[in-house]
């Protein structure tokens, strides 16, 4: 029942309630409104908002030189030599231009088509916004034969716009330093900015982009003359390639520009990547559709045209892009977007535009270069052969009533819950570890898994194999999407799926081993946040009758100094004695009456400890599970899981300082 108050009981509301937000407060009040979050995600959209600016300039063919600084205080620099923002005296609003850009919402020039025919940017909330959430903004502008400069706030001004000196050229640089007050890091991570920066330089063909970190001194130029077809070379650098060169398709109508590169590999997964106006598109949209409903019929007409094949087969999409690697960019002047996170193109008239250019420009090119059609064609036809084995595999499996989620895996301990939304599953390495896991979990809502040994690798199987693995069967029954065409999240039975492995060399393995299958064929799981690391401690240390879990040796020296500090003497050339035995803590801080215990597997610890570090949702730390950066992420599964031994060989030489703990 609902009790309406009087209106003398409650607060009022009146015409004095109603508030406005002037300048740019209201970015202030709510930021992650404006940049999605105020982590470390949101920390380098303030980065990406001031170079796509410059990338913006660059598209409207007045910018081909961008550089980005990491300066030694946190700020952050970013230089073009574009047009340079105006800073001539408004005649409406009498300020000047760059002013107003830099502290108006909404302001700028890319509401006129004129000025800027396509303009990128997730958000495109604009640089005001990015001075909103700064500490402090300097703008110098080199324009009109002179050096402009002003100093911003906290997003107000705090001096006039001042001409510095006469100056030859023109462009833009904006330094700023991200408010304390707004973000909760403000920690920039140089591989993050790095994988952007070599994108937009992949993406805009002739603009080179440097990087520079002044913190340790690094500095790389991102220069491609290539363009997108570098960037599929790049994406290939560690697979074996079906033919040498990339094909490469251009063409405009409409005023929307679509570029295309392709190549296809050995592998038996599709490599797609479409972005517009440099937007990486991940969730797809109609210029994808188009491209896809394209190459699927080129290349079923190419084949009906075969007159060695009396019987030619159907392929389907997923059949012709069987080892592709892809990149689809197209440059729209009013795209729509759809969905929550804005990366879906919903402009309908790009389908057909993509589709029409695509298959006459792919038709012209496997007729000149046979060689390349027949490789491709073969290439499809295995893809075929291997889904027909597949679909029978599937078919296997629903008549043993596995797949629609009639019978579960005999090894899985299912939760009393049936409610998704509160229900998790602990995929656990091994028995053992298994066991303390069921005895130790809340059985209401936690489902544990035990698998035995490591799963196949997927980089390097097609899906007719891959249905054919217990351990990768099991985790699809239990988990209810089943895979491939068949997939469906919605019927997915828990809402946490937590990857629980030992702390040494093997379970790194296996957790890689599944977050690659869980990366190449469950995708969407990882992109829902229905996947996390669990993060069991590395040491139990015991002092008197009280235990502390420690997750790394750092934390371990500093509670030991902590206990140096305490009542007990510390005793520095005395080994500590572990409870399993042997001597640990050499060249720690070690003293009497402390005892520390490494663990080496789940296993070793009984299933109240599990409970208490692991599994309890109260006190546990787990690590979420997502892809930032889609091309980076699958270069990276590529690498470590793929068939090449050099690439990973050079992997492992360029991170082996980055190891904290080796286990051998």
């Amino acid at each position: 029942m609902v009790v309406k108050k009087d209106a003398k009981e409650g607060s009022s509301y009146d015409a004095k309630d109603i508030q406005i937000m002037e300048g740019l407060s209201a970015v202030r009040k709510r930021p992650s409104m404006y940049i999605g979050s105020t982590d470390a995600r949101g920390l380098h959209h303030l980065i990406y908002e001031v170079v796509d600016n410059s990338i913006d300039e660059a598209l409207a063919g007045y910018c081909d030189d961008i550089r980005v600084n990491i300066n030694k205080d946190g700020s952050i620099m970013v230089e073009d030599n574009g047009r340079g923002i105006p800073v001539a005296v408004h005649p409406k609003y009498n300020k000047p231009a760059l002013e107003i850009v830099m502290t108006i919402l909404h302001s700028g020039g890319k509401f006129d088509k004129s000025t800027y025919k396509v303009s990128g940017g997730l958000h495109g909330v604009g640089v005001h916004v990015v001075n909103a959430l700064s500490e402090w903004l300097e703008v110098r502008v080199k324009r009109d034969g002179a050096l402009w400069l002003q100093r911003y706030e906290r997003g107000t001004p705090k001096t006039q716009v001042e001409k510095l000196c006469e100056a030859e050229g023109t462009g833009t640089t904006i330094t700023f330093k991200p408010d304390p007050e707004i973000f909760e890091t403000l920690e920039f991570d140089l591989e993050t900015l790095t994988n952007r920066i070599r994108e937009l330089a992949f993406l805009n063909r002739g603009v080179r982009i440097t990087l520079a970190d002044l913190r340790t001194d690094y500095c790389q130029e991102f220069f491609y003359e290539g363009g997108i077809k570098a960037f599929v070379k790049f994406i290939n650098t560690s697979k074996n390639v079906l033919h040498e060169d990339v094909i490469y398709l251009e063409g405009e109508k409409d005023n929307i520009i679509t570029e295309l590169a392709m190549q296809y590999t050995d592998d038996y997964i599709e490599r797609i990547f479409s972005f517009v106006n440099n937007i990486n598109t991940i969730d797809g949209g109609t210029h994808l559709a188009g491209f896809r409903n394209a190459l699927t019929r080129v290349i079923n007409d190419y084949v009906k045209g075969i007159k060695s094949l009396k019987d030619p087969p159907a392929l389907s999409g997923d059949d012709v892009r069987e080892g592709l690697t892809c990149i689809l960019s197209i440059k729209v002047p009013e795209p729509q977007f759809e969905g929550q996170t804005k990366t879906r193109l919903g402009n309908r008239d790009v389908q057909g535009i993509v589709s029409s250019l695509v298959g006459d420009k792919l038709k012209t090119f496997f007729d000149e270069h046979p060689k390349v059609a027949e490789a491709i064609i073969n290439k499809a036809m295995l893809a075929f052969d291997a889904r027909e084995a597949a679909r029978k595999a599937r078919e296997l499996t629903r008549r043993k009533g596995i797949l629609e989620g009639a019978g579960l895996p005999g090894k899985l301990a299912d939760c009393a819950s049936t409610d998704p939304k509160e229900c998790e599953i602990f995929i656990v390495e091994g028995d053992s570890a298994g066991g303390s896991a069921k005895q130790g979990r809340d059985r209401r809502f936690q489902a544990i898994l035990p698998l035995r040994g490591k799963i196949l690798n997927v980089e390097r199987a097609r899906l007719d194999k891959i249905l054919k693995s217990n351990e990768i069967e099991n985790i699809i029954t239990a988990l209810g999407t089943s895979i491939g065409e068949d997939f469906n999240v919605e019927r997915l039975r828990y809402h946490k799926i937590v990857i629980m492995t030992d702390a040494d060399v093997d379970g790194a393995h296996i957790r890689t081993l599944l977050l690659t299958f869980f990366y190449r064929y469950m995708r969407p799981l990882i992109e829902a946040g229905y996947v996390y690391i669990a993060q069991p401690p590395l040491y139990k240390v015991a002092k008197g009758k009280a235990d502390y879990y420690v997750f790394n040796d750092a934390e371990k020296d500093a509670l030991m100094k902590e206990f140096s500090r305490g009542d007990s003497k510390p005793a520095p050339d005395e080994a500590l004695a572990s409870t399993t035995g042997g001597e640990v803590g050499i060249g720690t801080v070690t003293m009497k009456g402390v005892a520390v215990q490494r663990y080496k597997g789940l296993g070793e610890m009984n299933p109240h400890q599990l409970w208490e570090t692991t599994m309890d949702p109260g006190r546990r730390m787990m690590k979420k599970v997502t892809v930032e950066n889609a091309v980076a992420a699958d270069e990276l599964f590529s690498i470590l899981m793929g068939d090449q031994v050099e690439p990973r060989r050079a992997f492992i030489e360029t991170h082996a300082k980055e190891v904290k703990n080796l286990d051998v």
